[in-house]
């Protein structure tokens, strides 16, 4: 049998064992980082980032013994490779990188970037990152607008909401600073890394262009990331572009964290003045009244199911779905995170269940 055939045989009978304490597989979470097979000997490298050797020791017995019971291997070597990302993070002071990327623009991908930071930044530190080369959003949705201050050839992060912040839109004017022309994007890009004064944060949130072409090579390939967030809407137009960047994560063994569908419905609200027990029926769905004449009714603007069938084709899990707001829309043109200008919003537990998702998967990565 060919090598290559026999790795994916590997690479499926390793998607039956589930990371300890989950129902979610170590394929899909992202800690199968290569296999190879030299003189019918296997290496296998794995990414636990654990300092709980016991989870270690039973991850790595779980393969061994999954792959002796299929294969006949002369010998199998599993390489766990957590120390090299550790110390790549420690020279920044980061402790977890995650990208929020879509691969499809127009998907509202850096306002939920935000909003996420924001919900994050009330238990831990956090910075946002914009790395939208030729488009950056973020001044205005934090209106500021104002170049960073520079030390010795270090920029120092903006700092508003709680958040440490950085992006090329803060820089791109006449007197931006030399350290940041390059003729190579990619090179800018690591350069927000090597140049920025990030200080000791908790998460760093990577707010990815669409697309995936040098900037997110250069990310995926050169720093370690800890997982990435895809976010999609319902259309099957934008699951086409979506799949494509999660395939990226995927064949670079980048650990895919979940899928965020957003703009997934329409909440409309409304009040029946002298009701008395009438029916309303809208779009062939009847609606529950409450005994004061309140209602609400989800309406479906966008068609589709991307979220759910990008989940299930990736066995990744849908994180959660964020309706369209109007007040998302105004809290984008007054530069103020949505859930800090309407906490009391539609979207506010889905904002937080995806939060709660995402640092249970650093946790236990």
């Amino acid at each position: 049998m060919e090598k290559n055939k026999i790795v994916n045989k590997i690479n499926d009978n390793l998607k039956k064992i589930n990371y300890p304490g989950f129902s979610r597989d170590i394929i899909s979470f992202g800690i199968v980082k290569s296999i190879e097979i030299k003189d019918n000997k296997l290496y296998i490298s794995i990414n636990v980032n654990s300092d709980d050797k016991s989870k270690i020791d039973l991850i790595e017995n779980e393969i061994k013994n999954m792959l002796n019971a299929k294969f006949d291997f002369t010998e199998i070597h599993i390489i766990n490779v957590y120390k090299d990302k550790k110390q790549n993070h420690s020279k920044r002071k980061i402790k977890k990188i995650i990208a929020i990327s879509s691969c499809k623009g127009g998907v509202g991908k850096s306002t939920i970037a935000l909003n996420l930071a924001y919900q994050l930044s009330k238990s831990f530190k956090v910075g946002l990152l914009d790395l939208d080369i030729y488009g950056p959003s973020l001044p205005t949705l934090i209106n500021h607008n104002e170049t960073p201050q520079i030390n010795e050839n270090t920029i120092v992060p903006i700092e508003k909401f709680g958040i440490e912040f950085m992006s090329f839109g803060f820089l791109n004017n006449e007197n931006s600073p030399t350290i940041w022309r390059g003729p190579m994007v990619s090179r800018m890009t690591q350069q927000f890394f090597d140049n920025v004064k990030w200080g000791e944060l908790d998460y760093l949130l990577l707010d990815l262009p669409p697309g995936t072409g040098d900037i997110q090579l250069t990310l995926v390939q050169k720093i370690a990331l800890d997982g990435a967030v895809i976010i999609t809407t319902p259309q099957q137009l934008s699951h086409i572009d979506v799949m494509k960047g999660a395939d990226m994560f995927k064949k670079v063994k980048a650990p895919i964290i979940g899928v965020i569908e957003n703009m997934s419905k329409y909440i409309l609200t409304g009040n029946i003045k002298n009701f008395t027990n009438q029916s309303l029926n809208i779009n062939d769905t009847n609606i529950n009244i409450e005994s004061n004449g309140d209602f609400s009714l989800l309406v479906d603007i966008f068609k589709g199911d991307s979220a759910e069938r990008e989940s299930e084709r990736l066995n990744i899990p849908l994180l959660g779905k964020i309706a369209l707001d109007p007040n998302i829309a105004e809290s984008c043109d007054n530069g103020i995170p949505y859930l800090k200008g309407f906490p009391n919003s539609v979207n506010y537990e889905e904002f937080l269940k995806i939060s709660n998702a995402i640092t249970t998967f650093s946790l236990n990565e």
